[in-house]
């Protein structure tokens, strides 16, 4: 397949895990937390909120998730799926613009920091695979994105009106980046994309890969594959080509040793599958690319995520990822402006790699 490049990414405490402070907010309501009806036992959670004043976004533990909800952005619905919203404006983790209300996978035990081997997976040709929770990750999930960002002042920047529903995220690590080899700086090998213009009555589920390169580096871009509709440069009506709000699709992200398998599914729609070796420079097309690092993320640390990543940043700069959608920072008044992103999952797996069949 071809792709196209574009520019690149109520009661209230606080615990703190062995080498990393986290923020938790236990907030429960009458109706059944995620954690009873899903398997969140390898997850914690990022919400858009900053309850205790520290300036920093807050964070749920993978010990006080089994415990946890939040009534605006983290619940189950009355059919007991899982629901994560995120307005455009609100608290963000450190050097983004973006919103979320997210999970993070944590493979490990609690006393272990996030960027921890013990933590996260790594590719079978990582040099010291052995000492990470495992090689490669299965993770499957089935969603419905229920609304996207409705307004931007550039509408022509690609991320406006688009969340993330899942991804592939590398570790950001200052001493791995010291070390000269060209890993560490926090890339995503994946990150799963529906982007719908107002004005449209189908969206487009695509998929980028972000090359391996320092942030710096002006080849460090995105690589967009088409999965249903259209690609997020493209302002054309996919019709039904493409998938709705509240129409369910279903994706897979298998690594198997040093191979992502992809696979996505809905009922109106063949299959589409993709192949890519992460640990090389060669595209899900079958053509090496130039500009990617030569081994792609073999030296990473790598973790899942999944939620409601908005990509409809307030921020007004230049800079490609930018489009200055509109938010004031209060829920109600964002949510009745459309200035916000939601997304239901009704399944959400992972565990280790499948044999592809």
């Amino acid at each position: 397949m071809k792709f196209i490049q574009v520019l690149s990414s109520a009661i209230i405490g606080t615990i703190v895990i062995a080498g990393c402070a986290t923020n938790t907010i236990n907030e429960t309501s009458s109706k059944p937390i995620p954690a009873a009806k899903f398997d969140l036992s390898t997850w914690k959670i990022t919400i858009p909120t900053d309850n205790d004043n520290n300036g920093k976004v807050d964070q749920v533990s993978k010990i006080d998730i089994q415990n946890y909800s939040h009534l605006d952005y983290f619940y189950l619905d009355d059919e007991n799926n899982m629901v994560f919203a995120t307005p455009n404006k609100a608290f963000t983790t450190a050097n983004s613009s973006n919103t979320r209300s997210e999970l993070h996978q944590l493979l490990g035990g609690p006393q272990l920091t996030n960027y921890a081997p013990g933590n996260n997976f790594s590719l079978k040709s990582h040099k010291n695979a052995q000492s990470y929770a495992q090689i490669g990750g299965n993770l499957q999930a089935t969603v419905k994105v229920n609304h996207v960002a409705k307004r931007a002042t550039y509408p022509e920047k690609n991320p406006a009106y688009s969340v993330v529903v899942g991804q592939i995220h590398a570790t950001k690590d200052k001493t791995i980046v010291a070390e000269g080899n060209g890993f560490g700086y926090g890339n995503e090998p994946i990150k799963i994309y529906f982007k719908k213009w107002p004005n449209h009555q189908y969206g487009s589920v695509f998929w980028n890969y972000e090359r391996n390169l320092p942030k710096a580096d002006p080849n460090r871009v995105d690589i967009a594959y088409p999965v249903w509709g259209e690609l997020w440069s493209e302002s054309n009506e996919p019709g039904e080509n493409g998938i709705a709000l509240n129409e369910a699709f279903s994706y897979e992200i298998n690594v198997v040793e040093d191979i992502m398998h992809l696979t996505f599914t809905t009922a109106r729609h063949k299959p589409v599958t993709f192949q890519i070796n992460l640990a090389n420079n060669i595209d899900a097309n079958g053509k090496v690319d130039k500009f990617d690092h030569p081994y792609g993320y073999k030296g990473d640390a790598l973790f899942f995520k999944a939620g409601a990543y908005n990509q409809c940043s307030i921020k007004d700069d230049p800079g490609f990822w930018y489009p200055k959608c509109l938010g004031t920072g209060d829920w109600k008044t964002d949510k009745k402006n459309g200035d916000y992103a939601q997304v239901t999952f009704t399944r959400l797996v992972t565990g280790m790699s499948k044999k592809p069949q």
